[in-house]
């Protein structure tokens, strides 16, 4: 690629030097995700991974995807760009953790107005580091230079993860019984979810991120782009003990949307408010944008980013589990009969 260069393309407003500059500089932060099956480095015109289906009867292939959303643009006003990263490898791989499903690798998109190799390589700094955490390769990706549709700082990251389970191991809630328990996995914060929402109340575009808050035990910037916790690990190990029943992954929509989710018909997940630890920021939130709490519990995560139906009677082992590898875990509810499928009392 030394002899490639266009002088009309880059009079246009696309520097395709500076492309190559970033994958010299991001290949640091991706070497640090590879793993057994990972077949070809990045650069290539696809990237290649053979799986490990020993074992398994009918293995099955799960993919999740999605972006950091508007979380990012506090992203940009603030200067750091190596958080959002794991944000973006968070909400697909924890999506195919709720099916049971091992994700094995991810694959990044960064649209930017103007290509910047340092930014560029910070953003897949934080990609690689969500990768490391859910075990999976960062096996390829795209960066697309968007001058004129897009001002010269703006970005957006997407991405989309592959996970693996065999079949007859997938989760899919059809053994859910009345007196099961529902378990919470901690959040880390806000996640990445009803981010428009938060800019608006905390007037993001003249706030002071930088300002020390008393409630928050931090500075206002660094509690909004504290990172989505991805869970896969723990829950993996998890499943090797307790049969599993359900997975829900609280995303946008709250409680409300997403626990009804991992729930049969005919079945309703009766959800303690009072068991729910809820973090200082939520409450912040609430009080400022006079936010009622339907409203907060149908839009964030309320301090749950993951809950996780099992067995009555495996309720204590679970949770044990969970919090020998990582996670503040603790009961919230239970299932009981009922066709609304989620009550919060």
């Amino acid at each position: 690629m030394e002899n490639s260069h266009s002088a009309s393309y880059a009079a246009a407003g696309v520097n395709i030097e500076a492309g190559y500059e970033g994958v010299k500089l991001m290949k640091k932060h991706v070497d640090r995700t590879v793993i057994p099956g990972v077949v070809s480095g990045i650069g290539g015109f696809g990237g290649l991974f053979a799986p490990d289906i020993s074992g398994m009867t009918e293995p099955v292939l799960v993919s999740g995807t999605d972006g950091v959303g508007t979380k990012q643009r506090i992203a940009q006003l603030a200067g750091v760009h190596n958080t959002v990263g794991i944000d973006c490898v968070a909400m697909c791989v924890n999506d195919i953790i709720c099916c049971g499903a091992k994700p094995i690798f991810f694959l990044d998109y960064i649209a930017i107005g103007k290509n910047d190799p340092v930014k560029v390589a910070s953003l897949v700094e934080g990609v690689a580091e969500g990768c490391v955490q859910a075990g999976c390769a960062l096996i390829g990706g795209e960066t697309a230079e968007h001058p004129g549709t897009m001002q010269p700082d703006d970005y957006d990251l997407a991405g989309f993860s592959v996970g693996i389970v065999d079949k007859k191991d997938i989760i899919d809630n059809t053994k859910m019984r009345k007196g099961d328990a529902v378990i919470a996995l901690a959040s880390s914060g806000i996640h990445s979810n009803g981010f428009s929402l938060v800019r608006k109340v905390f007037d993001i575009e003249n706030a002071k991120l930088d300002e020390y808050i008393d409630e928050l035990g931090k500075t206002l910037g660094e509690a909004l782009l504290v990172p989505t916790r991805i869970y896969v690990k723990p829950v993996l190990e998890l499943m090797k003990s307790v049969k599993v029943k359900g997975i829900s992954h609280i995303t946008g929509g709250g409680f409300y949307e997403n626990i009804p989710r991992s729930i049969p018909d005919g079945l309703t997940a009766v959800i303690d408010k009072s068991a729910v630890k809820t973090p200082a920021v939520f409450k912040l939130l609430q009080k400022k944008g006079d936010i009622p709490e339907r409203d907060m519990f149908n839009t964030f995560n309320m301090g749950v980013g993951m809950s996780i139906v099992v067995p009555k009677e495996s309720a204590d082992e679970a949770v044990k589990i969970l919090n020998a590898n990582g996670e503040n875990a603790y009961v919230i509810g239970e299932i009981a009969e009922g066709g609304s499928k989620i009550i919060l009392e």
